[in-house]
């Protein structure tokens, strides 16, 4: 017997609870997320083959999918099927697909989506404050902030939100404010995940000694994300000793998560202590620890083409590497030197240059480049942070041709776009 419409729509929804999109330190989430959201967008292939036609929860779950994705095709496509078919635009659809627009880089969808909604709730707020505050937005996310408080009382997600915000700007005052208020104004517990944004905000602004405080004298214990956070922040503040508190906390919690022991070995091979990086790298082999392999994913013509590291397994490698090849040397002819000391191995200059120019997403635009409209934005969806030298390479190839680049790392969305970038440099 052929499923009918109420079992698709429990399966999918299943599914899309698990690929709920929530920009994640732990890479070993986001890889559990995309999965469950590729299974959502094949088990919908195979419905509509059954011929079973979709209602809104289907839609809801497929968009939610799609969001998690950022295959921007696909959405769209569910955007259009539910105005031809003159389906509820509900709440729940339009925050799901405020969510895509937003998750896919464009901004401007999201923006137009929201105004248009013919009954917006708390729920499209946090949607539209998030998309905010993913895309460096500050201030237009606090400004909104202010205008749902004449109708709505802030709710833990709001406020996650908005101090989210002030983290990707760099709104420290700002961010202890709205965290401070949760208890005082608006009579909020805060959770971990408000705590963890607390510690990322002030981490981000190299008040390292006062995120170790907050994690420290906080009322619950703290989690694995709280520490790698804070180890995130030491190592780029260069707090070593906090970095090696963080490091055996971190290996008490997760003694398998590969970029516990990879941040630190990035400390010690910035500071050229090679000594101690190698005994890092062999204590991760002597645990049987793997370090997460870089990806990236872009979406080409409707289908999602995924890269890693120095990869050669795409149909059209050759003329990937021919246009990778011309994208270094006019690089160089931009002046970029790359930032060789983020390269975890004492070897040769050069080979540290090489490294830097195989990620993966230095791959991923070199195929956008070769197989897209000239006049497209680049859409990138990367499972790690961007590392430094990408962002500065990502910012001159946006100049050398002429090509909006969006690239979501595991945290933010970055626009690059005539050799500057929506983040400021400040990620």
């Amino acid at each position: 017997m052929d499923p009918d419409l109420a079992t698709w729509n429990s399966i999918l929804s299943a599914y899309a609870r698990n690929s709920s999109v929530n920009f994640s330190a732990d890479p070993g989430l986001l890889d559990e997320r995309t999965s469950s959201s590729l299974e959502v967008l094949n088990l919908f292939s195979r419905m509509q083959k059954s011929l079973v036609e979709p209602n809104e929860v289907t839609l809801v779950a497929l968009i939610t999918a799609c969001a998690e994705l950022g295959a921007l095709s696909q959405g769209f496509w569910a955007h259009v099927y539910i105005i031809k078919n003159r389906l509820t635009l509900n709440h729940f659809i339009g925050t799901t697909l405020i969510t895509l627009y937003a998750n896919s880089g464009c901004l401007g969808f999201a923006r137009q989506l929201f105004y248009q909604l013919p009954h917006i709730d708390i729920f499209c707020f946090n949607a539209m404050i998030r998309g905010l505050a993913i895309h460096g937005c500050g201030g237009e996310a606090l400004d909104l902030f202010e205008i749902m408080k004449e109708g709505f009382a802030p709710d833990d997600v709001t406020i996650l939100a908005v101090m989210c915000a002030c983290s990707h700007a760099g709104l420290v005052d700002e961010g202890r404010k709205y965290f401070d208020s949760m208890a005082s104004i608006y009579r909020l517990e805060p959770k971990l995940e408000h705590y963890c944004c607390l510690v990322d905000l002030l981490g981000r602004a190299g008040l390292v000694k006062e995120a170790e405080e907050r994690i420290l004298t906080m009322p619950m214990r703290p989690n694995a994300v709280l520490w790698r956070s804070l180890l995130g922040a030491a190592s780029f503040h260069g707090y070593l000793e906090i970095g090696e508190v963080a490091v055996k906390k971190l290996v008490e919690l997760e003694p398998e998560t590969s970029g516990n022991y990879v941040l630190l070995s990035n400390m010690y091979s910035c500071m050229k202590r090679w000594d101690d990086a190698k005994r890092l790298r062999e204590l991760m082999k002597d645990r049987g620890v793997d370090k997460t392999p870089g990806s990236s994913l872009v979406e080409v013509d409707g289908a999602m083409h995924e890269f890693f590291i120095g990869d050669k397994s795409h149909p059209h490698t050759r003329d990937i590497y021919v246009k990778l090849e011309e994208m270094n040397t006019k690089l160089q002819e931009y002046g970029h030197h790359a930032r060789t000391r983020d390269v975890l191995f004492d070897i040769e200059e050069e080979e540290k240059e090489d490294a830097l120019s195989y990620h993966s997403e230095r791959l991923a635009i070199a195929f956008a480049l070769i197989a897209t409209d000239p006049c497209t934005p680049v859409r990138i969806i990367k499972n790690l942070r961007v590392c430094v030298d990408c962002h500065s390479s990502t910012k001159l190839l946006s100049l050398i041709y002429k090509r909006e680049i969006v690239v979501r790392d595991r945290t933010r969305f970055h626009h690059f776009d005539n050799g500057n970038c929506s983040s400021l440099d400040y990620w």
